[in-house]
């Protein structure tokens, strides 16, 4: 698999997203091991954009290391800086399972209350609501209201 050609720009711009990452995989003095080589697959497969780290101290050899990956992994060379080299490749669309029989479940809310006294934090609260249920004002949990039926249909019954 070719590696992915990205014009400067491009580049650039991920070099400041990859700023502030941390390594995820560092490569030891074995070299491109196959298990190395799955575990950065798998983590541009994850995050699409990640630092690895070479502990060897040849430039060479890391210069090597870091073009040789980008050609096996299909991925763009972003930088290579010391020890540290930066790759991307945009991430898989994720398949979304859709199950029509599952109902939907509570749903969380996060409620502040307020003190009456102006200098104390408001204090949150967490509140479950059920498929009957509502929230209404001040954070009270209320059944839901019945649905109103016409006068008329009520007598026709």
């Amino acid at each position: 698999m070719p590696a992915i050609q990205l014009t400067p720009t491009e580049r650039k711009v991920h070099r400041a997203l990859a700023h502030h990452l941390d390594p995820v995989v560092m490569i030891g003095n074995d070299g491109l091991t196959p298990s190395v080589l799955k575990e950065i697959d798998l983590a541009l497969n994850s995050h699409g954009l990640i630092k690895v780290r070479v502990l060897g101290d040849d430039r060479n050899q890391r210069e090597s290391m870091f073009h040789e990956l980008a050609d096996q992994l299909g991925a763009a060379p972003i930088q290579h800086i010391g020890k540290l080299l930066i790759f991307w490749r945009p991430q898989p669309e994720k398949e979304k399972k859709s199950d029509l029989e599952k109902m939907p479940g509570p749903r969380e809310f996060k409620v502040l209350k307020y003190s009456s006294r102006g200098g104390q934090r408001p204090e949150m609260k967490r509140v479950t609501i059920l498929g009957n249920q509502r929230l209404a004002a001040g954070g009270q949990v209320k059944r839901a209201k019945p649905k109103q039926k016409s006068i008329k249909k009520k007598n026709q019954i």
